[in-house]
Formats: structure tokens, C-alpha cells, sequence
């Protein structure tokens, strides 16, 4: 998943923006969905199309940004995209970050467009992805998690998974509690939730993603480096961080 909130797309130039998309097609084992959302029409039909040309297996496409276009001109902006490019396309409502919640009858009505196949739903709001999922029901549309830690009772409503921040720290465990609740085995997905669920609150004692930033460092995955605006995370809350990782023995 290059080119999303935690890879800070918002601060890639257009440039580093497509080099980051294939670059990790041409390294990729597993399926590739490129982030190439904007709140400039134009620009996100400009990376959506390098994705597809890139060789990626789908895109994620954020709702426009500060804008705040109305209902017709969120359905406008996604239908062009849909429409211009013949990809796998999922939605991805984050009100906390763009200012504006996707409305459900919005979202209805994209799950019926060609190649708009599902959203990322991180509003955090379970009753509305319930409404969302009883609107979408007919049309096969896939509904995902944006919030790690309502993955298990979103997947209990008919969700089909996640795009996790924590999954870059815990891969193992989140993958292992989402194929257990998807095969109806709740009690191990609640048991993995539980255990899991104090580090993802430390995933997000700040912005994200200076915490799974710095949590990549300390267990030696990658560089903790972020850019401006964003600034390395306090002291206190690096030490809650290590306290968690060193609970799930991801850090010694």
C-alpha cells in the first residue's frame, strides 16, 4: 500500500509520488493497491493513471480534501476517475483527515459505478459502516476497515478486512486475528484483538504515522525519518510505545 497516510503521500512531490508507486511494483510480493487519491481531480486522475500503466492490482482513492465538494461533487470526482481508467477502485473516507464524512447515500451510489469495488472506511463511526454495508449489500462492494481497532467488530457486521497501521509492526497477529473472525472464529480473533489492541492505541498517542514511524525504527524495520511538518515523537510517548512493543515481544 505505497503512497497512503502512513508512507506521508501528502508531503511526496508528483515525481517522488509516481517513483514510490514503481518502485514497490517492481519489488512487490503480494498484490500492490497504490494510494492516488487528491483533492485536485486532475492530479488524481494523473497518478491514477501511472499506477494502472505502473502495473499495480488497484488504487485507493481519498475523498477530496479541505474543498469539501458537496454530494454531487463527490460523486462527480470519483465517477471520472472510475470512468477514465479501467483499475480496481477503493474508496477511502477519513473525515479526520479531509475535513468532510462521506455521506452513506453518496457511498451507495459509487458501490454501483464500474470499477469502484469497495471502500476504506475510517470514520469510526461502526453504526455508519453498518449503514453503509446494509445499502451496499446487493452490489458485492467491500467494505474495509481504515481503523485497526474496530477491524474485529466491523468484519462481525460483513466487513472483508483491513488497511491497518499496525499490521506494519504485528503483521503476523493482525492477519491472524482478521482470517480467524472472517472463518466465524471469534473467540481466537477476540483474543488477538485484546492483546493487540493497547499497542494500536500507542500507534496513535500522536499524528500518525510518527508513531509507527519510530516503532518501525526500534524493531528494525526502517527508518524512523519523517518530514516536515511532522517532528519526531516525545520522549513520553516514545517510552509507552516501547513498553507496548516490548509486551508483544516484537521488541526486546
Amino acid at each position: 500500500m505505497p503512497c497512503g497516510t502512513t508512507g506521508e503521500s501528502a508531503t511526496l512531490s508528483a515525481e517522488e509520488h509516481e517513483e514510490v508507486i514503481d518502485i514497490a511494483v517492481e519489488c512487490a510480493k503480494v498484490p500492490v493497491i497504490a494510494g492516488t487519491g487528491s483533492n485536485n481531480t486532475c492530479e488524481a486522475l494523473q497518478f491514477t493513471k501511472h499506477a494502472a500503466d505502473a502495473g499495480v492490482d488497484g488504487v485507493l482513492l481519498i475523498s477530496p480534501y479541505y474543498n469539501k465538494p458537496n454530494p454531487a461533487g463527490l460523486l462527480a470526482h470519483f465517477k471520472k476517475i472510475a470512468e477514465a481508467v479501467d483499475i480496481p477502485m477503493i474508496l477511502y473516507n477519513v473525515p479526520s483527515r479531509t475535513g468532510q464524512d462521506m455521506p452513506v447515500d453518496v457511498i451507495a451510489k459509487l458501490a454501483k459505478v464500474e470499477n469502484i469495488i469497495g471502500i476504506k472506511e475510517a470514520s469510526g463511526n461502526a453504526a455508519k459502516v453498518s449503514q453503509i454495508l446494509e445499502q451496499t449489500i446487493d452490489d458485492d462492494f467491500v467494505v474495509l476497515s481504515g481503523e485497526d481497532g474496530l477491524t474485529l467488530p466491523i468484519i462481525s457486521m460483513g466487513g472483508r478486512g483491513v488497511i491497518s497501521v499496525a499490521a506494519n509492526i504485528v503483521p503476523d497477529k493482525m492477519s491472524g486475528m482478521v482470517n480467524a473472525a472472517l472463518k466465524g472464529d471469534y473467540e481466537t480473533a477476540r483474543k488477538i484483538h485484546f492483546e493487540i489492541s493497547p499497542l494500536i492505541r500507542a500507534l496513535f498517542l500522536e499524528t500518525n504515522p510518527i508513531p509507527v514511524k519510530k516503532a518501525a525504527e526500534l524493531v528494525g524495520l526502517a527508518s524512523g525519518h519523517l518530514r516536515l511538518p511532522l517532528a519526531p515523537i516525545s520522549d513520553a510517548n516514545k517510552e509507552k510505545l516501547v513498553s507496548e512493543l516490548k509486551k508483544l515481544g516484537v521488541m526486546e
